[in-house]
């Protein structure tokens, strides 16, 4: 792990719980390829060490649990992703194609947006702040939600309520993600983490390798793959590719770097 992606990434062990902090309050925690490495490495040695049983991920600061997708970089032309093709394979984040036998908590603080709403769809148990909001704001800056989101909101949600927010890039707060059943809990800021360990050691004195199994049938997790989301991931990256050689997809990150409203023209 590079010095760059360890600060990018903090991780930390408590008993058979690691936690892993988004570190970039200063860009609302959003992905970089840093983020992207850090995240994946820790999921991997999350799932390769026996005596980790669950991952609570979360963003450091209390106003965004992460932004999504660094687009003031992407305007300058950098990759979000690690130039190393195993660690593309993980997915956005490192995390939304790498589905791991632990389960996953997100602790969510502040600002899900975009990739960081699509890292809580891909977390089993979402934890949220009072403050917190979600949202797949994509489609107002010339994009989709190309890492899972787009299908993963329309299966979490009721459909109708998830092509809303999809479709006008809305977002919706903490007392509504609750309410549609997308978190699980929802407290005071300051009890976010406290609560969100409490409930990974809950599962934590559970068997370990029986929690693992309920997972993986649960979610159809084989060989480090779920099954069911082949199909999916096909058409998305058919449809991203076809999006991303638009003038629109230029425009609109662009136009986010330059704060202006963006002028679309529909190619």
């Amino acid at each position: 792990m590079t010095d760059t992606t360890a600060a990018a990434v903090l991780s930390e062990r408590q008993g058979h719980i690691l936690i892993v902090t988004i570190n970039r309050p200063e860009a609302r925690n959003a992905v970089n390829a840093a983020v992207h490495v850090g995240i994946g490495t820790a999921l991997e040695d999350a799932e390769n060490d026996p005596e980790i049983r669950v991952v609570i991920i979360t963003g450091a600061g209390d106003k965004s649990f992460c932004a999504g997708a660094d687009l003031v970089a992407v305007s300058r032309g950098e990759m979000l992703f690690p130039a190393d093709k195993a660690q593309q394979a993980w997915g956005f984040a490192g995390m939304v194609a790498h589905p791991i036998s632990k389960p996953i908590i997100a602790a969510v603080n502040g600002f899900a947006f975009g990739g960081g709403c699509e890292i809580a769809l891909m977390s089993d148990i979402v934890v949220a702040s009072e403050n917190a909001q979600f949202g797949l704001p994509e489609v107002k800056v010339g994009l989709f939600a190309a890492a899972g989101g787009a299908f993963r909101i329309a299966r979490q949600l009721p459909q109708k309520l998830a092509m809303e927010h999809l479709l006008t890039g809305d977002p919706f707060d903490a007392a509504t993600a609750h309410r549609y059943g997308f978190a699980n809990r929802v407290v005071a800021p300051a009890e976010l983490m406290p609560t969100a360990i409490a409930l990974a050691e809950k599962i934590a004195a559970n068997a370990p390798l029986s929690v693992q199994v309920s997972k993986r049938v649960a979610l159809g997790i084989h060989e480090g793959r779920i099954a069911s989301d082949a199909a999916a991931w096909e058409a998305n990256t058919l449809e991203r590719n076809m999006l991303m050689r638009s003038e629109d997809a230029r425009e609109g990150p662009l136009a986010f770097a330059q704060k202006r409203k963006p002028e679309w023209k529909a190619r």
